[in-house]
Parts: structure tokens; sequence; C-alpha cells
């Protein structure tokens, strides 16, 4: 597939339609290695990456439902057996993390994040140029200090993202993107001068 294709095509797919096979060996090695080509200012490499699978997936889930109880100490046993489901949804969870330096005197916090963002959807793109789909969620897990931890960051740190991959089960259904148009204007530093007179 060629690359303007892959991005011009790619769409979400529900973690929950998302089967065997996932990304494994080379090709998840190649996506990881796209996630190397994003932008990163004076060359901080932020990213880091903590692959799920298996019943690593498991152990994920007991940390999700540990964090929502912790935030919610009167959550029913339904809220806390889908925490424990979550994960399991698809056959690969790739935790996008940032492990931020604070008071860098070049690139602030914000260019170190969006460094990430840019990796994430470097590698949602390879998986869908290579057959495979994803989806990237966040929610509350993503911001909880529990599952920061269990994951190995450190409070200063972020969660970007957790990029479910695997294989669609069915044709994904085309999403009506809106026109590029409608967001884009032209500056002139014209304007802005008139304006202020």
């Amino acid at each position: 597939m060629k690359a303007l294709d892959a991005i011009l095509t790619r769409n979400s797919v529900p973690a929950r339609l998302l089967g065997d096979p996932a990304p494994d060996g080379k090709d998840l090695e190649t996506i990881l290695d796209t996630a190397m080509r994003a932008p990163d200012h004076a060359s901080l490499r932020p990213w880091r990456f903590v692959i799920i699978r298996g019943d690593a997936r498991k152990r994920l889930g007991e940390v999700f439902a540990a964090a929502l109880c912790r935030r919610d100490p009167l959550a029913d046993a339904e809220a806390r057996q889908k925490e424990l489901n979550r994960p399991m949804r698809s056959p690969l969870i790739v935790t996008v993390c940032a492990e931020v330096v604070e008071d860098h005197p070049k690139v602030p916090v914000v260019e170190q994040i969006v460094t990430c963002g840019a990796a994430a959807q470097n590698m949602m793109n390879a998986a869908h140029a290579m057959g495979y789909a994803g989806i990237m969620l966040t929610g509350a897990n993503a911001h909880d200090p529990l599952v920061k931890e269990a994951l190995g960051l450190k409070a200063k740190d972020e969660i970007i993202g957790f990029l479910y991959f695997g294989t669609p089960e069915s044709e994904p259904r085309p999403k009506k993107r809106p026109d590029a148009a409608d967001y884009v204007e032209e500056w002139s530093d014209v304007a802005p001068a008139r304006a202020a007179e």
C-alpha cells in the first residue's frame, strides 16, 4: 500500500472487533521502527512503548480494576468487571508513553507530548498499511497514577494512549471525514494590522 493511500484510508476499528493475528515479530518491529520517524525536537526521544499481550493483558485488567476502585470506592461489580475485561478486547496493546524531560531549555513538555502522539500515529498508519487495524484509546486509565506506576512511569510522565492492534474481524466501515478546507484559513500580517486601526 502506498503511504498516502495508507494515511487516507486508515480508520479506527473498535477494539472488540480486533482479533488474531496481531502484529508480531518483524511486523511489530517495523511498526515500532516507524515511531522513530516522528519529529523530535532536540532528539530527546521521549517516547516509551510498553507491549502488553497474552496473559499480561489479564494483569493489566487487574491494574485497571484496582485503579477504578481507588478512584471510586463505590464502583459496583459490573464496573470492576468492565475494567478487568478492557485489555482483553484485542490481542495486542502498545502503550505509548512520554518520559517527560522537565524544564528543558528548548523543548517544552507539550512538544514532547506531541512527539509521542506523532509516533503513535505513525504506528497506526504502518499497521494499517500492513493489513492490520487498530484504535488509540485513553480514558481515566491513561491519567491514573496507579496505572502509570504499574507501567513503570514516574509521576511526571504521561500515557499518551493505549494502541489496541489486531486483524479486523470484518471489513471496517468507511468513516465520513470532514473537509479540510473547513478548518483552514490563510493568514496575512496585513489583516490584523488593519483590524487594530
